[in-house]
């Protein structure tokens, strides 16, 4: 099959997806894609995308690609051609700078792309008839029966499917029918976002670059997304009393710029550029032994809630969705086999990039001093592209077919 064909529907599995977001609607497109078919329940009135920018890594653009839409997401995607940089927070010092611009390409077949996650979910959902997806629809149960699950939405409706898919985030109603209920952790920090217009945006925050400024129990992040419209920001602090987890949650700008004071002034500026800022608690989870019970499995944020220190969440979820599809395709006839090949695919390197992400936290946070100093020298000496070749150059359905 040459690559965004779509094959002819088949008779399949009642594929239930709970959550329409990027990783609920990446696994209906990615199915597909494999001839089946599928019903998004998605509990918001319409859909939409909260937060604001996201990297997309070769590992994810690769699978985009073979879902034929890159024409729509390059119409917003920026692509990161001055590469990566770690500065200092007191002066702005380069710790460490890596120039991208042919080297992805190079390296792992693709480039790196900086977008709205907005513009990433619209991308998605054009490789999914509209017709599969339900809106409004928010699940409140997930009940394991003999011949798939049984399924109950709060305005009283039940549905029956063979398969469902648990792609409804950290708080996860899916989660609790596969896992012991419990839930999730706060990680003691929270995280801060905005979107400064680019009229508004000093010229060094336009440049196509993700910008890291590392200091004392915090960090801070920019990049242009929207064409260049606008530059992104995300910044994590300590959380105190901020226990709120909700996207919609917000702070004032006094507040963000609170956070950090004494700053070198490109950050403190960009923070007085922005409108309202978000805010809210990072959530944790250790990692999960299995993830499927039956026909019933989770994917993304359900099943691998990750800190965004190596932003990784959205093409995880598109990895996953990639194998689920390979795997039900494969075993049409038998979808908790499927289910138990998708886990056994998965498992390690999703664990291995939830670890990955905390423990990164802590080296971004180092208060001034020798650990800060070793790390920073450390930078100065790193190539991180090529370091993390690991998660930039993994093929997701390759891999699977090995």
């Amino acid at each position: 099959m040459r690559s965004g064909s779509m094959p002819d529907l088949v008779h399949g599995p009642r594929i239930a997806i709970i959550g329409g977001g990027i990783g609920g609607l990446a696994a209906a497109a990615f199915l597909r894609r494999a001839g089946l078919t599928a019903t998004v329940y998605e509990q918001a009135p319409a859909l939409t995308e909260v937060g604001a920018g996201i990297v997309v890594a070769p590992n994810a653009v690769r699978l985009l690609r073979r879902l034929d839409t890159m024409d729509r997401f390059l119409r917003r995607a920026v692509p990161l051609e001055w590469g990566w940089e770690f500065r200092r927070w007191a002066d702005g010092s380069v710790l460490s700078v890596e120039n991208l611009s042919g080297v992805c390409e190079r390296l792992y077949g693709e480039r790196t792309y900086v977008v709205h996650r907005a513009d990433l979910l619209d991308t998605v959902r054009t490789a999914v008839p509209g017709e599969w997806i339900r809106l409004g629809a928010r699940c409140t149960s997930v009940a394991a029966a003999p011949d798939g699950a049984l399924l109950r939405f709060a305005d009283g409706s039940q549905v029956e499917a063979d398969v469902v898919i648990g792609a409804d985030g950290v708080h996860s109603v899916v989660r609790d029918t596969v896992a012991e209920p419990a839930p999730p952790e706060y990680s003691g920090l929270c995280a801060f976002r905005t979107i400064v217009p680019a009229q508004h945006a000093p010229d060094f925050a336009l440049r196509p670059a993700q910008t890291l400024w590392l200091g004392p129990g915090r960090h801070f992040v920019h990049y242009p997304i929207a064409g260049g419209q606008a530059v992104n920001v995300f910044a994590a602090a300590p959380a105190e009393d901020n226990l709120d987890e909700s996207w919609s949650a917000t702070a004032t700008v006094e507040e963000f710029h609170a956070e950090f004071a004494g700053w070198d002034p490109r950050v403190t500026d960009l923070i007085a550029g922005g409108g309202v800022p978000g805010r809210w608690a990072l959530l944790d989870r250790a990692p999960l032994r299995h993830w499927s019970r039956g026909k019933i499995t989770l994917l993304g944020d359900a099943a691998h809630p990750m800190f965004p220190f190596f932003a990784q969440g959205a093409a995880q979820s598109i990895e996953d969705a990639a194998v689920l599809a390979r795997c039900l395709a494969g075993s049409v006839d038998d979808p908790e086999q499927a289910l138990k090949r998708y886990e056994s695919a998965r498992t390690e390197r999703t664990t291995r990039l939830q670890q990955a992400s905390h423990a990164r936290r802590d080296v971004n946070h180092l208060p001034d001093g020798p650990g800060q100093e070793a790390r920073d020298t450390a930078l100065a000496g790193s190539d991180p592209l090529v370091g993390n070749g690991w998660i930039y150059g993994h093929d997701a359905e390759a891999a699977f077919i090995s």
